[in-house]
């Protein structure tokens, strides 16, 4: 007889949703600039789409500014209308080969379309982990038709994903919490 799930795999691609969801947060800025804040933006680039750190280096010179540095001076035109189309609400400024990105200022409207984003990617992220349980129950359930597992395995094995579920969307609830905090706060 067999055990069921493997339930370090299920467990593994739960927490391949958290990861997944932390670094779709972490773009979501806050009062500081960050380089992260410019990664969902592709490029249109040699006849296929690109992101936009594949075509140029990205710094922070100033707290409140970006600073782009396209790599080939005939992308620059693609990269600042990519910029201006992803809906960031960010407007370059073309300096020859370089792109100065001025940070506004949140307002609390600006703020609360964050959050609405933020909470986009934790459901998200939560549809994601409830595959992972589906594909964990569809797997017992056909382990317990198969007979490679007794009624009381299936029960427990069960339960033990359900809990995985449960602490996993948990997990994403605090995250989700924590960055609204960091976004309103004024």
């Amino acid at each position: 007889m067999s055990e069921g799930v493997d339930l370090k795999e299920l467990k593994r691609r739960m927490d391949g949703a958290i990861s997944a969801f932390k670094h779709d947060i972490a773009s979501l800025r806050t009062g500081r600039a960050s380089a992260n804040v410019l990664d969902p933006v592709t490029v249109e680039a040699y006849g296929s789409r690109m992101p936009l750190n594949q075509v140029a280096n990205i710094t922070v010179p100033e707290s409140r500014m970006l600073s782009v540095s396209v790599w080939d001076k005939s992308m620059v035109g693609a990269v600042e209308r990519a910029i201006r189309e992803s809906n960031l609400g960010l407007n370059p400024i073309v300096d020859g080969q370089n792109l100065r990105i001025p940070l506004p200022e949140l307002n609390e409207e600006r703020r609360k379309s964050l959050v609405k984003v933020a909470h986009d990617y934790a459901e998200k992220s939560k549809v994601a982990v409830r595959h992972v349980r589906r594909d964990g129950m569809d797997d017992l359930k056909k382990a317990e038709k198969d007979g490679e597992i007794g009624q009381d395995i299936h029960r427990a094995q069960s339960e033990r994903v359900q809990k995985m579920t449960d602490e996993t969307i948990s997990e994403i609830d605090r995250l989700l919490a924590d960055k609204e905090k960091e976004i309103m706060q004024v």
